[in-house]
């Protein structure tokens, strides 16, 4: 029997859209007036349930529902559609502690429609941690009903890139704690928590710091003053699904000696917080072939560093890094992340060698972080990674 996760003694509540969020919102009229217009998200009900067994969030609908009442949209069209809705979930354990509906046009601008807060006294009096409570919706007037109530929101979008721009333009990048393609992201998200990590590592030769996001898309800012280096991090945020920014301030004029070391032990650094309590992640990874190459990664975030290394390189520099930092890269990345690592590569073409290995590792990280909240348990029979 799964027990509910209890984070603070006030309430925290998940407000939730309906249409575009729950069902699909009907791009014709944007009215669920009839059965066969309703169509559940996929993956809406079965996370929704596993939401209301194992976390302790109070469920809220929140809908604008333009003109319900009126000779344009019936009531009578809506409750049927509605009362399924509800049933259905109720089916599965989800039922809503309040279910708020709107009924002004938005040409209107009531302050009782969303973004607007006026219906949601009960929830604004104090007897709720908002900070930790979350807007569900897939709008921008969703984010901003969730900065009005102090809260966060979650915006489901498909294209991610495109509603991080739009969330950018509209000021709202700061209240949205997440940009999910789907339902089990979400689930993924509230019952696992972000994971995250920013590293500061600031010594008399370098000056690093590094954003991590173990959920994110693969997006990458990189700068270390080591152009081939540069690339190569990109591999591991391309190929890995991860967001990475690094930027790095390093003594090149003594060598490049540091500025690689320092930042394979702050990456690694970075990567052993965002992992956090490694409940529900696969642990082990492995992979890669490249043209005339075959690299083997294999890794596991056991909590234990060790590298074993088998590549042997017969050029001094690829670019401008030097060859035998490859190996001094790898030693500090498995020692800040506490990772067992396995490095071997075989091949002709240094340039594919080397990039191999490093698309490997990616492959590898990616597949070990993969988490399944749904079960949840530590990948280990000792009780602690």
């Amino acid at each position: 029997m799964e027990s509910k996760v209890m984070t603070s003694s006030k309430k925290r509540a998940l407000f939730i859209d309906r249409d575009g969020t729950i069902v699909v919102e009907p791009i014709e009229d944007e009215q669920v007036d009839s059965f066969e217009k309703l169509e559940f998200l996929p993956g809406v009900i079965g996370n929704l349930s596993f939401i209301a067994r194992t976390l302790d969030f109070e469920l809220v609908m929140v809908s604008n529902q333009d003109g319900l009442g009126t000779e344009s949209f019936p009531t009578h069209t809506f409750e049927g559609p509605h009362q399924l809705i509800l049933r259905t979930l109720e089916g599965e354990g989800v039922t809503f502690a309040d279910i708020i509906i709107d009924t002004t046009f938005e040409h209107e601008h009531k302050p009782t429609r969303k973004p607007g807060i006026a219906l949601l006294g009960k929830y604004t009096a104090g007897d709720y941690d908002l900070a930790n409570s979350y807007v569900i919706g897939d709008r921008l007037t969703d984010i901003q009903l969730a900065k009005n109530l102090g809260a966060r929101g979650i915006l489901i979008a498909p294209d991610a890139e495109k509603a991080n721009d739009e969330l950018q333009a509209a000021g709202l990048t700061d209240w949205c704690a997440l940009v999910a393609p789907d339902w089990h992201r979400i689930s993924d998200f509230l019952r696992g928590g972000e994971r995250q990590a920013c590293v500061e590592r600031n010594t008399a030769e370098t000056r690093i710091s590094i954003r991590l996001d173990l959920d994110g898309t693969g997006k990458s800012h990189i700068h270390t003053g080591i152009g081939f280096f540069d690339h190569m991090l990109s591999q591991i945020a391309r190929h890995g699904g991860i967001d990475l920014d690094i930027a790095v301030e390093g003594d090149l004029e003594v060598d490049e000696h540091h500025t690689i070391e320092d930042t394979g032990i702050a990456l690694g650094e970075a990567l052993y917080q965002a992992l956090g309590n490694k409940r529900g992640i696969d642990r082990y990874g492995f992979v890669l072939p490249m043209d005339d190459c075959q690299c083997t990664v294999a890794l596991d975030f056991g909590g234990r560093s060790w590298l074993v290394w088998d590549a042997d390189f017969h050029r001094e520099k690829i670019g401008e890094m030097p060859t035998e930092m490859f190996f001094h890269f790898f030693k500090s990345l498995s020692d800040g992340a506490r990772m067992n690592l396995y490095i071997s590569a075989q091949g002709t073409n240094e340039h594919h060698k080397i990039e191999g290995i490093f698309k490997a590792l990616a492959r590898a990280i990616q597949q070990a972080i993969r988490r399944n909240v749904f079960t949840y348990n530590l990948p280990s029979t000792k009780g602690v990674l």
